[in-house]
């Protein structure tokens, strides 16, 4: 059935909350703070581990190590921010969370908001969701989004047992990206090159990192602004040079 990987997917993020919000009960306030630190500081070094794998490569003659891509991610970056903000994608994002605040009677939880965001950003950006989603739409090959769907459960987890339950409804974004992705996975197929998954995996680690800085430092980046990034990401493996 294709599309199951996105429903396990969802069905995993929804779990997640509830086991969080579960543990939240008995978790005293200040250590659900120093939980948050923790977790970003996590995400802060996963985010870095995966861009700093695709930037460095051994040079085979010498032996050295050598950045690469350098370029094609500032770029990507400058571009992807110009665009997001002149979108204001964040601002989408935001009104999302506060109409699933409202409809979810959760008006008087203050870190709804900020729970639904940053959820949101760690488990719908990266390779994974999309090769994954493309994999599902094309084979019915569910593997690589029922490996996510397992990392997200215990993210989720996590997140929902400090931040509390607006991280449950980052389940709706995951599905509609996902979905869609599944969708279009005839179209999209052809141009999801391993240089584009690639690129894609770098500047989408980057936008990681940020989310972790973000925990930490509450909105430092405006993260849903950086979006686009990846799209130019990808879009540059078919740019000679720049791949």
């Amino acid at each position: 059935m294709r599309g199951l990987g996105t429903i396990i997917n969802v069905a995993a993020i929804i779990a997640g909350g509830l086991i969080g919000i579960f543990f939240k009960r008995y978790i005293k306030e200040h250590y659900q703070e120093t939980i948050i630190k923790v977790t970003g500081i996590s995400v802060i070094f996963l985010g870095a581990a995966g861009s700093l794998s695709k930037m460095l490569a051994v040079n085979p003659a010498t032996g050295a190590l050598e950045t690469q891509k350098s370029l094609m991610m500032i770029l990507s970056l400058v571009l992807g921010a110009l665009i997001g903000e002149i979108i204001n994608i964040e601002g989408a994002f935001e009104r999302l969370g506060e109409w699933l605040k409202m409809k979810s009677g959760s008006s008087g939880d203050t870190r709804f908001l900020d729970a639904f965001l940053t959820a949101s950003f760690t488990v719908c950006i990266g390779a994974m969701a999309i090769i994954g989603a493309i994999e599902d739409g094309l084979y019915g090959d569910h593997s690589i989004l029922v490996a996510k769907a397992i990392l997200d459960l215990v993210i989720i987890v996590i997140m929902a047992a400090a931040m509390g339950k607006g991280c449950i409804f980052s389940a709706v974004p995951v599905g509609i990206l996902q979905g869609s992705v599944t969708l279009l996975s005839g179209f999209l197929a052809p141009v999801m090159t391993a240089g584009a998954a690639a690129n894609l995996s770098l500047v989408g680690n980057i936008l990681i990192f940020c989310v972790g800085l973000n925990l930490i430092r509450p909105k430092t980046v405006r993260v849903a602004n950086l979006l686009p990034a990846i799209v130019i990401a990808a879009a540059f493996a078919f740019v000679p040079g720049m791949g």
